[in-house]
Parts: structure tokens; C-alpha cells; sequence
């Protein structure tokens, strides 16, 4: 505090004296002057304001969380000494336009003006909050308020008025703030300079007016300024009323003081007094629903430097240790209880202060509620707020006649204003309030993919694509029981990525996965739907899939997969090698075209294999290999969209059984599974792609990593998917099964978790999310896929992020119809394709009643989408 401050307040305090008040409570509030990134500068002082990254504890290890807020209490006492800081937790409200732009950023396929629409109008209809923390610093003094007043009013009187800031005294500041912000970039926090723009935006939601957006600008000063910070506030005896530019209120606003805290705070656990403030809820008085109440923080505190701590705590200690001596002494011979505990407390915290780097701390906790509707429902906001705390043995009022300046106490660039409602305490118990957890998980930017369920809410980005981009493994997992919701989910993530611009690839081998082309047609993506059977011969052929020089010896791997084992031993390499050699100089080189010398070859053993892989040609399996290839029907091909190709009836050998012990379905189905192989391989290592995100997705994948090509197919996607662009998501109902792909394990960057029943999974499971293996992680992963009242909740998953962060998450779609065309369940695709052929009807037709349909066979009413 400079030397002018304190005469200013001595001045202050005579006057006060005399009403009872401190010289706090009557001094003017400071005037901004300007603000700038990091930066908000009054005519008294000039404040560094960073935002604080939040921490995943909701679902972090117990002594995980210990070790966190050990941190803290260590960052507070090594970097903040001797500053007077100033804590601010406030709330905004996700708008759907602002993500409405971020879209139109984002996407550069389909229908982005519709997507982004979509997205816009659901994030208004959830209305989610959205928490920012934020941390001011005083960082220098400018001039003391008096001073101040006196040099503004005379500037005033005169009509020479400065609203700027010198360019050198910003500069200085600005260098001091960098320096800050390095120092608290090691804290559990990550603190980083704050936005010219955030900060705008937090001073100028306090009037609760329309504001214009803050001028993209260095430095926000002047009359820019001016208009942001423009307001009316009322005080009244409980509450501040604030007035509208037209003189109508636009809110109430209560300031909750917190006078007394328990001895002992128990942490981790509801006890954290700043991290719970995202869980308190109220009854609305109008309605009677159950809604969040969102209070917001302000908390002003001053790290004691080490030796004043201490010598404090000394000061105190000796008094108790007088008391006792002075008690001993007398008649009696007996001193009081506290006195004893007083002084055993106060040497037991000087050997912790000089031992574990802790000291001490005032600080002065304010709570904000505020309403926009009514008086009453502010004051079931307060009811509900002191309610909470006081099941947490925290004391919490409504502060009575003091509502004006704590209001301006809680305003950003203000001074503490009411020093009688503070509390001198160790640095730990500021860190138990753990204001920096709750929920967080995810991407920091790109699309939106679902809802954080934690106790902090807000939104969960999920971008499968950017892996590559910021030199990071490309893999995402998702993990869990069959019904809930992991393959629509990833079928989401697959869609998010089209949208993007990527060639989405998805090998569907369970045959539910039609919705992924509906969803992309309604959103106007490029999107190809290829079933390999009968009806598409020669769809998946090598020849039309590879180039010329790698595609002859795949197709002779795969024939020689088809054939039995006793040709192979007769030599018939030779001839399919031959053969294949030949075809491949054609310019139309197809394998049906092997098959077809083989046939006219004159060796027995050729025209045996010919005839078998000819009458192969003609199944389900060996059409989309061998078949001649229909006029019109288009192959697989390179190109930015969506290619879904499924393989119904598909049956693959168990990983080790000897080719002479495999069915002719077994060995069929393996050939097929390797040209999808060599097909998704080839396309990732294209030269000319390599510039183009690419994801290949694979339901069901413990059905290829059942076999040796499938699992070298897998663990090479995985491995080489950052150097190709190349971004693999796998879906599997057995954790277990990932745990020996050590080539999968470290590729992984982000697991989603649904439900798992059995101990052994659920284990795996926990390896995967790297939770501790224990009951209550199991509990939690068993748990994870039902609501309160044990009804399946489809979509709902724990997610472990690139930053091994951990939270629960809902996977959600902006539009009820896009969820719909996204639906694996039976019954909806059913329902659909029903709907589709009678809107393909002629008009006047009407079709028979359908017994399926009837009253007692109703339609299901819930899917099993995400």
C-alpha cells in the first residue's frame, strides 16, 4: 500500500469514527482507466488478471486430490506473498451463436450453415453455465483514491480530461504481468493471461445490461470503456437492485458473507466450499422445478510473508504461554483448557510453517447470487445457498445493510471494503476450498460431442482427428457392454470428423450401422453406403482397389487364403502368381479375370482352382472378391465423405487355428477382411491424401483383432496413424482384449467408457481409464450406464482425455432427427424403412395393417442411440 493510500485512509477514518465504519466502507470506488489483455488499470492501481484452468478431481484418486491441493497450498505461499489478490468465480451462459460461428470455423463439408444452426438452437434450448475463474493481482500502485478523486474532478471541471494509458507505463505493466504469469504457469492452476475481451465482458456483466462487444483492441479505454461499464445499482437492506438503461430493474443481486468456518475442513469431500458451488440447486417459487442456482465467488486474500507469519504466530503463542504461567501462579494453581490448547496449536503450526513451506493467509469469501425474474426468487436462491452450506458446518448470511459495499468490494479493479468479515488461516485451508476442481474434460476447442454430468457442467469437445495435427497419437476407444450407446457414439464422432473434411471410413461388421449414411445425407455430406454380397460383385476387388503393382501379389495372398490347403501343398502359387502377373497388364485388370485364365489354363491343377474360386463367385462372401463387376456399380474410392461398407455374414477364425482346420466360410471371410485391410492401408498411405485427415472406425473390432491379420491390421493403423493423418477409433465390448495390443495401448489418447458387468472386464476397464483397480472404480464403471432409478441411459460414458483427465460425460446430437437416422435399435431402423416405402408409395395407395404395428405389438418408445 503507498504512502499516499494510507494518509488517504487515515483522512477517511476520522469521518468514519464517528458512524462506527471502517475507512474502507467510505472511500470512492476507483475509476477504470483502461483494460488490456492481462491488464485492468484504475486511476489508483493496475491489477494482473489471469484465467485458471480447471482441474478433473470429481473422479480423481483420493490421494491424487491430496497431492493436488498440497500443490495449491504450496503455489499460494511460494508465489503470492505480500500481493493482494483478488479470486473471482462467475458464470456464463453457453450462447448458441457464438458456437454458431465457432461452426462455421470448424466444418467445412455438408451443410455447415444447417449443422451449425442445429447446434446453435440446442445449445440455447439446454441453456447450460459455464464456469470461468478467474485471478487478479495488484500488481502497482498508480495513486491514492483521494488524490485521485480530486485530480479527476478538477481534469473534469477543466475539460482536459485523460482516459488513456501511457504506452510506457503500459509496457512496464505489461512486463510485470508476463513475469506473474510465468510464475503461476507451475501451479496446479495453469494460469494464463486473460483476454482484453474476457475481462471486458466480466466487468460489463455486472450492470446486467446489453452490452455492445468489446472492440478487438490492444488496450479498451476511453469511450469504449465507458460504454461497457455504464450502470445503476440500488442498494437495499438485503439486496442491490440494478436498474436498466430505461430505469426498469433488470436484476436483484444479494452478497452472502461467510462469518465462520468449522476447525477442520475434510478434503477431499463435500467440504469444498468453492468447488460445490456448482452443485447447489432450488426449488423455483413459480414453478416448483429443480434448477441450479449458480452463485458466484469473490474472494479477496493476502499471502503473509513467512516471517511476518511466524511471528505472528510466536506472538500468539507467547500470550497463551503468559496466560498459562500468570494462571499457574495463582491460588488456584489451575489454567484453562483453551489456553494449553492454544499454545500447543500455535507451536505445532510454527514447526509445519518452518518445516512444509505453509503460511499464512486473510482472506475474505463473499458468495453472489442473482436473479433476473423476481425479489422472491433471489431469496430462494439465498434460502438455498445458506441451506447448503450449513449441511457443511459453514456458515453462510445474507449480509444485512452492507449489500452496497460488498457489491463494490466484489467488482474487479475495486479494494476490500468491509475488513471485519475475514478470516487469518493457513494457506491450506483456501486450497481445501479446491475452487480450481470439479469436472473438466475433453478438447480445449473443436466441435462439440456431448455434456460434462460432473459436478461442474458444461459442454465436452471431442475432435478424433486432431491428433495428428498437434503431433499426438490418433487412437480413441470406445469401450463397453452391447445397448449402450458406444457404437452410435462413435458413429457421431465419425460423423463430426466428415464435417470436417476428412474421408471417414467405417468397416461395419455387425450390420447396424446403416444410420451413419442417413445421418450424413441429412446433413448433406457425401456419404456411400457399400454392402459387400451378391447384389455388388467385385466391389472390394484388389485390382480396383490397389494400384497395378501392389494389387497382383494381395490378390494371390488373398486366393491362396480361399483355396484349400491340399492345393496349396499341389503348388498352385505358381498358377495364381501367373495368372495374376498377366491380368495386371490389363487396363481393366480385374480378378474374376484370374479366375477366367486359370479356367482356359491346360494344367489340371489351374482349372481345379479356377472352377472353385468361379462357383466361390457366386456366394455371399466371394462375390464382392471374385464377381465380375456389374456396369455402373462404383468401387471404393479415395474421396472426402462418408463410406460405410458392411459385410453381413461374416465369420472369422480364432486367432491361431492352422489354415488346414478352417471352414470354407472361415477362409472366405478371411480374404474379404484382408482386401478391406489392404484397401484402408493403401488409402492412408496415399501421397497424394496425405494432406487429408483420415479416420477408419471399426465397430466391433475384437472381431478382426480375433485373427493374426486383424490385430497387425490394427496395431499398424495405431502406430504409423500420426505420420499418415490417419485416426483409428475402435469399438469393442471386450477391454480385456486391448490390454495385450501394447501398439493400441500407446496410441490411445482418449477412452470412453460405458457399462461393464463382470469384475474382470470392469478391471480391464479401469487399466484402460487408469483409475485405481477397487471396488469403488468398478461400482462406478457398473454404474456409469443406468440413471437414478436404474433405467439404461444410452450415450452415457466416463471419458479419459489426451490429458489423462477423467470425467463423466453424455454423448448427445443437436436434433432429435439426426439421432434417429443414427439409431441401432432393430425396431427404429424397422420403423423407418417402413416409413420410407410408404413414402415411396403412389398416392391414393394404402397399404395392408400391419400386425406388427397392432395395439399388441406397439412400436418401442426409446432406441438405443446415444
Amino acid at each position: 500500500m503507498s504512502t499516499t493510500t494510507k494518509a488517504a485512509k487515515k483522512s477517511a477514518s476520522k469521518f468514519g469514527r464517528l458512524l462506527g465504519l471502517g475507512a474502507e466502507r467510505l472511500m470512492k470506488e476507483p475509476q477504470l482507466v483502461a483494460v488490456a489483455d492481462g491488464l485492468v488499470v484504475t486511476d489508483t492501481g493496475a491489477e494482473a488478471w489471469f484465467t485458471l484452468s480447471s482441474a478433473n478431481t470429481d473422479l480423481m484418486p483420493e490421494d491424487r486430490q491430496d497431492s493436488e491441493q498440497d500443490a495449491a497450498a504450496l503455489a499460494l505461499a511460494k508465489v503470492l506473498p505480500g500481493y493482494d489478490c483478488h479470486l473471482r468465480i462467475i458464470w456464463a451462459r453457453l450462447d448458441g451463436e457464438i458456437y454458431r460461428e465457432e461452426a462455421r470455423q470448424i466444418f467445412s463439408a455438408g451443410d455447415v450453415e444447417r449443422v451449425a444452426a442445429m447446434w446453435a438452437q440446442r445449445l440455447d434450448g439446454l441453456d447450460l453455465p459455464q464456469r470461468h475463474i478467474l485471478l487478479g493481482i495488484r500488481i502497482a500502485e498508480r495513486d491514492s483514491a483521494a488524490n485521485a478523486t480530486v485530480k479527476n474532478g478538477v481534469a473534469g471541471a477543466l475539460g482536459v480530461g485523460k482516459t488513456g494509458l501511457d504506452d510506457t507505463e503500459l509496457a512496464h505493466l505489461d512486463g510485470l504481468a508476463r513475469r506473474m504469469e510465468r510464475r503461476l504457469e507451475a501451479t496446479p492452476w495453469r494460469a494464463r493471461i486473460a483476454p482484453a475481451e474476457l475481462l471486458a465482458w466480466a466487468i460489463s456483466r455486472e450492470s446486467f445490461r446489453p452490452q455492445p462487444a468489446p472492440p478487438r483492441l490492444p488496450t479498451i479505454s476511453g469511450a469504449a470503456l465507458v460504454r461497457l461499464t455504464q450502470s445503476k445499482a440500488i442498494p437495499h437492506a438485503d439486496h442491490v437492485r440494478m436498474m436498466d438503461a430505461r430505469g426498469e430493474t433488470a436484476a436483484w443481486v444479494s452478497v452472502l458473507a461467510m462469518p465462520a468456518f468449522p476447525e477442520q475442513l475434510i478434503t477431499p469431500g463435500e467440504q469444498e466450499w468453492l468447488r460445490c458451488l456448482s452443485e447447489i440447486s432450488y426449488v423455483h417459487p413459480t414453478t416448483g422445478d429443480d434448477q441450479l442456482v449458480c452463485p458466484e465467488a469473490s474472494v479477496r486474500f493476502n499471502v503473509w510473508r513467512k516471517g511476518a507469519a511466524i511471528k505472528s504466530v510466536d506472538k500468539q503463542r507467547q500470550s497463551a504461554k503468559e496466560q498459562r504461567r500468570s494462571a499457574a501462579e495463582g491460588s488456584a494453581g489451575e489454567t484453562f483448557a483453551e489456553t494449553e490448547e492454544t499454545e500447543a496449536v500455535m507451536e505445532e503450526l510454527r514447526r509445519q510453517m518452518s518445516r512444509d513451506g505453509m503460511t499464512l493467509l486473510e482472506d475474505h469469501p463473499r458468495i453472489i447470487v442473482s436473479s433476473t425474474e423476481s425479489l422472491d426468487d433471489l431469496r430462494a436462491r439465498c434460502d438455498a445457498v445458506v441451506a447448503h452450506y450449513a449441511g457443511l458446518s459453514i456458515d453462510v448470511v445474507v449480509a444485512s445493510e452492507e449489500q452496497r459495499e460488498l457489491w463494490l468490494e466484489a467488482q474487479i479493479g475495486d479494494m476490500l471494503r468491509v475488513l471485519d468479515l475475514g478470516h487469518i488461516r493457513t494457506t491450506d485451508a483456501l486450497a481445501a476450498s479446491m475452487f480450481w476442481g470439479g469436472s473438466e474434460a475433453g478438447d480445449d476447442d473443436g466441435p462439440i460431442a456431448g455434456l460434462l454430468t460432473g459436478t461442474t457442467p458444461g459442454v465436452c469437445r471431442i475432435d478424433i482427428t486432431a491428433g495428428s495435427a498437434r503431433g499426438d497419437a490418433t487412437t480413441t476407444a470406445f469401450v463397453g457392454r452391447s445397448g449402450r450407446g458406444k457404437t452410435t457414439s462413435m458413429m457421431l464422432a465419425t460423423l463430426i470428423a466428415g464435417l470436417k473434411g476428412a474421408f471417414s471410413l467405417m468397416l461395419g461388421f455387425k450390420g447396424d450401422e446403416a444410420g451413419l449414411v442417413k445421418a450424413g445425407e441429412y446433413l448433406g455430406l457425401p456419404s456411400h453406403h457399400v454392402t459387400c454380397g451378391v447384389e455388388t460383385p467385385a466391389v472390394a476387388d484388389v485390382f480396383r482397389l490397389l494400384p497395378k503393382g501392389d494389387a497382383a501379389l494381395q490378390v494371390v495372398s488373398q486366393l491362396m487364403i480361399i483355396l484349400p490347403s491340399r492345393m496349396q501343398d499341389a503348388g498352385v502359387e505358381t498358377h495364381l502368381l501367373r495368372a495374376a502377373n498377366a491380368v495386371a497388364q490389363h487396363d481393366d485388370a480385374a480378378t474374376y479375370q484370374v479366375i477366367e485364365l486359370l479356367q482356359a489354363s491346360s494344367d489340371p491343377l489351374a482349372v481345379e482352382a479356377g472352377d472353385a474360386l468361379a462357383e466361390l463367385s457366386q456366394t455371399q462372401l466371394g462375390a464382392p472378391l471374385l464377381g465380375r463387376p456389374r456396369p455402373g456399380a462404383s468401387p471404393l474410392r479415395p474421396e472426402p465423405g462418408l463410406w460405410l461398407v458392411q459385410v453381413p455374414g461374416l465369420t472369422m477364425p480364432q486367432a491361431g487355428t492352422k489354415p488346414s482346420e478352417m471352414t470354407m466360410t472361415e477362409r472366405a471371410s478371411l480374404a474379404l477382411m484382408r482386401g478391406l485391410i489392404a484397401y484402408a492401408l493403401n488409402t492412408s498411405a496415399r501421397p497424394d491424401l496425405r494432406n487429408l485427415p483420415k479416420v477408419v472406425a471399426i465397430p466391433e473390432v475384437h472381431v478382426l483383432t480375433g485373427t493374426d491379420d486383424g490385430r497387425r491390421f490394427v496395431d499398424y493403423i495405431a502406430r504409423t496413424g500420426r505420420a499418415l493423418d490417419t485416426s483409428l477409433a475402435i469399438d469393442t465390448q471386450d477391454p480385456k482384449s486391448l490390454l495385450g495390443m501394447d501398439g493400441v495401448l500407446e496410441a490411445i489418447t482418449t477412452v470412453l467408457a460405458f457399462e461393464q458387468s463382470t469384475r474382470s472386464q470392469q478391471d480391464a476397464m479401469a487399466e484402460l481409464l487408469r483409475l485405481p483397480i477397487s471396488a469403488s472404480t468398478r461400482a462406478l464403471i457398473h454404474g456409469v450406464g443406468k440413471d437414478t432409478h436404474g433405467e439404461i441411459r444410452h450415450g452415457h460414458c466416463i471419458i479419459r482425455d489426451r490429458r489423462d483427465r477423467v470425467a463423466t460425460m453424455q454423448w448427445d446430437a443437436p436434433s432429435y432427427e439426426l439421432l434417429r437416422a443414427l439409431s441401432t435399435n432393430p425396431k427404429d431402423q424397422a420403423a423407418d424403412h417402413e416409413d420410407a416405402v410408404a413414402d415411396a408409395m403412389p398416392v391414393g395407395f394404402e397399404k395392408e395393417p400391419d400386425s406388427a404395428a397392432s395395439v399388441h405389438n406397439p412400436a418401442a418408445e426409446e432406441s438405443e442411440a446415444a
